[in-house]
């Protein structure tokens, strides 16, 4: 498999006063395209509010920083839900839904917002596509006032007019005095997730800690059709080599720290070779092995995966395939005595996923 697997930062795509969007394309990472999967960030300023729009793809979003409010107005529903949303908190977004997400006048941080998702339905293999429903390039733009003003009960005058009101193009930063509706408990129910609260699946002293999103935890996944994690390993710690065993991609977004990457491919060949820091994002081709090192900062990552309920094989630790593996068929296949038979077989008995530095 020839295709570049170097990991990228995104490119701003549009922005203004009120904060970026950026994204990742086919271009700079072409295993998007090959894998069908979309990947942006939204950075929001004090202020900002991101135009209420939807995409062609099914997406997972990943609050990497600050806290906002996100609106969210699902297929058919006759209300939308107003979220309050903090580093950490994950939400499936289906098909058809519609968003806006918007950042404090007062903040002092950026909120800064991961979409990674699924593009083979939408317009443009490895590329999000959205539709904003107001602004310069919004969808009633393209209209006749004579559609616009009969869809909405209005005079053409009316409806030119409204739909000429709002300059900017996706992204807008609101005056002073501006309010939006407050966010309610009662909404967030079922609609997000926070990763850095939820929860332990693996916990590894001095090695890392895990927190995956799948159907039981957040049952939208399913619609979404993917799952994810957050990945949290300490300094110089390793994830043990492994590989997702049902035909998924993994797509990667490192959220700080640094560290060492590698990934072997066919015909046991290494494809990547990489320092890593946060901002930088990769994928793992199908049935590959990636193992990563953290350096002494540790490192942390966000992952989905192409399934909703993702199943990994590991190769190294308590719970890989070489403890299931007959004695006499490890000591054959790799052509060995009993002695190291023994000795390979008697090490990592307590150790699972994540290996503490010695």
């Amino acid at each position: 498999m020839a295709v570049d697997l170097t990991p990228r930062q995104p490119r701003k795509a549009y922005g203004g006063e009120g904060g970026a969007y950026y994204e990742w394309t086919p271009a700079d990472l072409p295993m998007l395209g090959v894998a069908n999967i979309g990947a942006a960030k939204l950075s929001l300023a004090a202020g900002g509010l991101s135009l209420p729009s939807y995409s062609d793809s099914a997406k997972v979003a990943y609050v990497l920083q600050g806290n906002g409010t996100c609106g969210v107005v699902l297929p058919e529903a006759t209300k939308e839900k107003v979220l309050a949303v903090k580093e950490g908190d994950t939400l499936a977004l289906p098909f058809g839904v519609v968003t806006w997400w918007h950042n404090a006048p007062d903040a002092t941080t950026e909120l800064v917002v991961l979409f990674l998702g699924d593009t083979s339905k939408g317009h443009k293999a490895g590329q999000f596509t959205n539709f904003q429903l107001t602004g310069a390039n919004g969808i009633f733009t393209g209209f006749s006032t004579e559609f616009v003003g009969r869809a909405w009960d209005l005079s053409q005058e009316d409806a030119a007019k409204l739909v000429s009101s709002q300059p900017a193009s996706g992204i807008v930063k609101l005056g002073a005095g501006q309010k939006l509706p407050a966010p309610s408990s009662q909404d967030r129910e079922g609609m997000a997730l926070n990763c850095l609260e939820a929860p332990l699946d693996v916990d590894i002293k001095n090695g890392g800690r895990v927190v995956v999103l799948n159907t039981q935890n957040l049952p939208l996944v399913k619609e979404v059709g993917l799952g994810a994690d957050l990945v949290r390993i300490d300094g110089h710690s390793m994830c043990s080599p492994g590989f997702s065993c049902d035909s998924a991609y993994q797509v990667t977004y490192i959220i700080r720290g640094s560290g060492r990457v590698q990934v072997v491919g066919t015909d046991g060949k290494r494809v990547l070779e990489t320092q890593v820091e946060g901002g930088y994002l990769f994928i793992v081709p199908r049935f590959f092995v990636v193992s990563k090192i953290a350096d002494a900062s540790g490192l942390q990552w966000f992952s989905i995966i192409t399934t909703p309920n993702p199943i990994f094989s590991h190769l190294a630790g308590r719970t890989s395939v070489w403890k299931a593996i007959s004695p006499e068929v490890l000591q054959a296949s790799f052509n060995t005595t009993p002695e190291m038979e023994k000795l390979f077989r008697s090490k990592r008995l307590d150790s699972e996923i994540f290996f503490a530095p010695n």
